[in-house]
């Protein structure tokens, strides 16, 4: 296909997102994640290596290693104690030894896949490291998509469940039309094997009990949820 239409950008956005299901199909959730990241790279390599490839990868490459932080308790939410965290992590931050769920490693080996035909065949590729996307079309679900499922369930009474951490947890959100017109400016200034973490940033994010009294404000229910305590749900600012 590629061969063919020979595009002036790439956008791959394909994946397989889920956590649990991947520990159920490990090879198909490799073939999607790593091998047909791979597989993309290649074609663009051989059919249009002059064009911008950007892929959407995932802060899950950090697996838990964010929880080592330092964290200080307030009333709805954590926060970094370490001043050197106020805004969040940095793209440096290491993603070895740690627990990333067969899914984070399979977005993993994608991510770095695409940093080296970057940086070994001089392509102008970059990784997006999104946190919670959102957006008028998210279609979320228990597993996948924070925000949008959160609302879904108020609007409609169901009960939400808040696995750990006091429902305090904090998600960095982030609107899927800044996520595009990042892309824009890539595709306008593109680099080489380039990694970036997308988020809204600090004023744009909230814990998982602060998410409920904003949907609250606006839709005048009250949330319908249950709290589960379980200590290996990842947080990440």
């Amino acid at each position: 296909m590629l061969k063919t239409i020979k595009p002036n950008v790439i956008v791959h956005a394909a994946a397989q997102p889920s956590h649990d299901k991947a520990a159920s199909i490990p090879f198909d959730d490799f073939d999607t994640n790593a091998v047909g990241t791979l597989n993309l790279l290649e074609a663009a390599k051989q059919f249009c290596p002059e064009s911008p490839f950007i892929h959407m990868s995932t802060n899950k490459v950090y697996g838990d290693a964010p929880n080592r932080v330092l964290l200080k308790e307030l009333d709805s939410r954590w926060d970094y104690a370490d001043p050197a965290y106020e805004n969040g992590i940095s793209e440096s931050f290491t993603i070895d030894q740690s627990k990333h769920s067969l899914f984070g490693a399979s977005k993993v080996a994608a991510d770095i896949m695409v940093q080296e035909y970057g940086r070994y065949f001089g392509m102008k590729t970059v990784c997006l490291r999104g946190g919670c996307l959102t957006g008028p079309n998210h279609s979320g679900v228990e597993l996948h998509g924070f925000l949008s499922y959160l609302i879904k369930c108020n609007l409609e009474g169901n009960k939400y469940f808040v696995y750990g951490y006091k429902g305090k947890q904090v998600r960095d959100n982030i609107h899927s039309y800044d996520i595009v017109r990042f892309m824009e400016e890539f595709i306008n200034n593109p680099r080489t094997g380039e990694v970036y973490n997308l988020g809204g940033g600090k004023d744009n994010t909230c814990s998982i009990l602060e998410a409920f009294k904003i949907a609250e404000k606006y839709t005048g229910q009250v949330q319908n949820y249950e709290y589960i305590d379980n200590i290996f749900v990842i947080i990440v600012i």
